[in-house]
């Protein structure tokens, strides 16, 4: 086993160990991933891939819109949970450097909070363009190397999750990789979680409106997390 299966294995197991022992609680809520769906304007009866599913969250959301739902994720502790919930969606054990899908399969693909842990980020955006169709839309929320949590929590505190393979990217870093394997920005926001559960605070609980987009208190180049809308280049 050289360096790279190595770490593999060890990612694997972090994420093993951590849906069986955390489950659900690992995870936001159901309703803070409307937002990703919104974004990409899921229509019924088209095809939706979630890379790194984990438990099937974005699944289960995009259940609502109607699509015809696939999954990914190399934790086979999460896609045994989540087969659970949901038995009519296809999802499979696997390494997102290799999908196991047909060229041209999916009119939406997303992938969240999990681009920047995976080992050859080239590859596995080389292998979303090479499911998705030329018109497809791609939701990525990744980590942002310049937000104070990253720099003064993670990298100041070394508190880096070494064995979750945690990393971070400026948003030009992000933006270079992206144009490099023919994707381009059609919209970056900041991650809305954070503002929803302040709003959730402040209205004691009577916040609802999960599927809005909010204007950041924080610029966008210090934003805990990135969303980025892509598509393809022709």
């Amino acid at each position: 086993m050289n360096a790279t299966e190595l770490e593999q294995k060890t990612i694997e197991k972090w994420f093993n160990t951590t849906y069986s022992k955390r489950g659900e609680s690992y995870l936001r809520p159901k309703e803070a991933y409307l937002i990703f769906a919104e974004l990409l304007q899921l229509q019924p009866a088209k095809n939706f891939l979630d890379v790194a599913c984990g438990l099937g969250r974005m699944l289960e959301v995009s259940q609502l819109y109607k699509t015809n739902n696939y999954g990914i994720d190399i934790s086979e502790v999460a896609v045994e949970k989540a087969k659970l919930k949901l038995p009519n969606d296809n999802i499979v054990v696997g390494n997102a450097e290799h999908l196991p899908f047909e060229n041209c399969t999916f009119d939406y693909v997303t992938c969240l909070g999990s681009l920047e842990r995976m080992i050859d980020k080239k590859s596995v955006l080389e292998e979303i363009n090479r499911v998705t169709k030329p018109d497809a839309k791609i939701c990525l929320m990744v980590r942002n190397a310049n937000s104070w949590r990253w720099i003064f929590t993670k990298k100041m505190l070394f508190t880096i999750n070494k064995k979750g393979h945690q990393d971070a990217k400026t948003y030009q870093e992000w933006k270079l990789l992206f144009d490099q394997h023919h994707f381009i920005i059609e919209t970056c926001i900041a991650d809305q979680w954070q503002l929803m559960k302040i709003k959730k605070i402040i209205s004691f609980g009577l916040f609802k409106n999960y599927k809005k987009v909010s204007k950041s208190f924080v610029p966008l180049q210090f934003a805990n997390e990135f969303i980025f809308i892509l598509k393809k280049k022709y």
